[in-house]
């Protein structure tokens, strides 16, 4: 039995390091104290912002805690301000790893913000 285990034992060590080895090394900005842990945040982060456009759009309730506007604060890049302008970039990297489109961008960015305001000027 105790060779058994054992054996269980070691060949579930690297498979460990392995997946860790796997992760995307990802530019967390500020990082700090999140409004939930992190492993919460990691399986439930898209629910908790759809809850929230919901909350704000549909219902006029803006949430200071909780909002896109904070998330980009404190996970933007120190180098370029942002969290999708590179690989390695807090939402893109995460979201190219776990192979999944990212669509908040879409229409909360800046460059956005600046065409449809050169849209207006015309």
């Amino acid at each position: 039995m105790k060779l058994l285990l054992s054996l269980l034992f070691c060949l579930c060590i690297p498979a460990v390091f392995a997946a860790e080895a796997n992760t995307p090394k990802l530019d967390i900005g500020k990082g700090g104290q999140c409004v939930k842990d992190t492993q919460w945040m990691r399986i439930n982060h898209m629910h908790l912002l759809i809850h929230q456009r919901d909350e704000a759009v549909r219902k006029g309730i803006r949430s200071e805690q909780i909002s896109l506007k904070n998330c980009v604060d404190c996970h933007a890049s120190t180098k370029d301000d942002s969290v999708v302008a590179r690989d390695d970039s807090f939402c893109v990297g995460c979201h190219r790893y776990a192979a999944v489109s990212i669509d908040c961008f879409e229409c909360h960015a800046s460059k956005r913000k600046i065409a449809l305001a050169n849209k207006d000027a015309q």
